[in-house]
C-alpha cells in the first residue's frame, strides 16, 4: 500500500448467494485522487462499491481503508471511519427540506479530512443554496443527486464512493456535477466513482479501472484510456 493511499482493494471476490459476481478485483485510490471504475451494466461496478462499504454479506480478499482492514466490519462502523457512500438510487428524505437532509448527515470534524458546513456546501452546490427550504420530494432527479452527495459530505469523509453520478440527469446538471467533483478534489477529498459515461469520467478522473464480468481488465490514466480504441471497443461500447 503506497504511503499516500487512502483505499487499497486486493483480490476482492464477492457472492450473492451461490453466484460469484467479483473475481479478484484490485484497485487503489490515493489522497486527493479521483478514480473511475468503468464498465457496462452488470459488469460488477456497483457490487464493488457495496463490497467495499460492507453491504455484501459474502466477500473474500482485502479492503484496507487508511490502514484499517474493513472486511467483516458493519457499514455503520465503516462510515464512522470516514468512508462516504452515495448510492445510485438517491436515498434522500423526501419529506425533509434541503437543510434538514444535510443536518441528518452531520458528523464531527475529522483531523486530516476536509471539513464541511452548510454554508461551504452551498458555495459548491449553488443550486441547493437556492432551495434550502424545499422538500426533497419536490426536487428534480439531478438536484436530489446533488443533495445526496452534499449530505454525505456533512460526514466529513476522507473518501467518497459515488455510484453512477451522471446517470439519468439533465446535461446541465451533469456539467455542474463534474464541476462539483473537481471542487471536491481541490479540497483534498478522494473519490472513487462508478461510471459508464466516458466523457464525464474523462472530465473529472485522474485514473481509471475497467471492469468486465467481475474482473479488472484494464487500468491506466484517463489519457491512456482515451487513446486506446481497442479497450473502449471491447469493454465500454454498447
Amino acid at each position: 500500500m503506497a504511503a499516500d493511499s487512502v483505499l487499497a482493494v486486493r483480490e476482492l471476490s464477492a457472492w450473492y448467494g451461490r453466484a460469484q459476481i467479483l473475481f479478484d478485483v484490485g484497485l487503489e485510490v490515493a489522497r486527493g485522487e479521483v478514480v473511475a471504475l468503468m464498465g457496462r451494466n452488470g459488469a460488477g461496478k456497483s457490487t464493488t462499491l457495496k463490497s467495499i462499504m460492507g453491504l455484501v454479506e459474502r466477500i473474500r480478499g482485502e479492503v484496507v481503508f487508511r490502514g484499517k482492514q474493513l472486511r467483516g466490519a458493519q457499514p455503520c462502523d465503516i462510515a464512522r471511519l470516514g468512508l462516504g457512500y452515495v448510492p445510485e438510487d438517491r436515498r434522500i428524505f423526501t419529506e425533509l427540506t434541503v437543510r434538514e437532509n444535510l443536518e441528518v448527515g452531520r458528523q464531527p470534524p475529522r483531523p486530516g479530512a476536509p471539513g464541511w458546513t452548510e454554508e461551504k456546501l452551498f458555495r459548491v452546490f449553488p443550486n441547493l443554496a437556492e432551495m434550502q427550504r424545499r422538500a426533497g420530494g419536490q426536487m428534480s432527479g439531478g438536484e436530489q443527486q446533488m443533495l445526496t452527495v452534499a449530505r454525505t459530505l456533512m460526514g466529513n469523509p476522507f473518501l467518497v464512493l459515488l455510484d453512477e453520478p451522471s446517470e439519468g440527469i439533465a446535461p446541465r446538471i451533469v456539467e455542474e456535477m463534474a464541476n462539483m467533483i473537481l471542487e471536491l478534489k481541490r479540497e483534498g477529498l478522494s473519490v472513487l466513482l462508478c461510471e459508464q459515461n466516458l466523457h464525464f469520467a474523462t472530465l473529472v478522473s485522474d485514473r481509471v479501472y475497467v471492469i468486465e464480468q467481475g474482473g479488472i481488465r484494464y487500468s491506466g490514466t484517463m489519457r491512456e484510456l482515451a487513446a486506446d480504441d481497442a479497450v473502449k471497443r471491447d469493454y465500454l461500447s454498447l
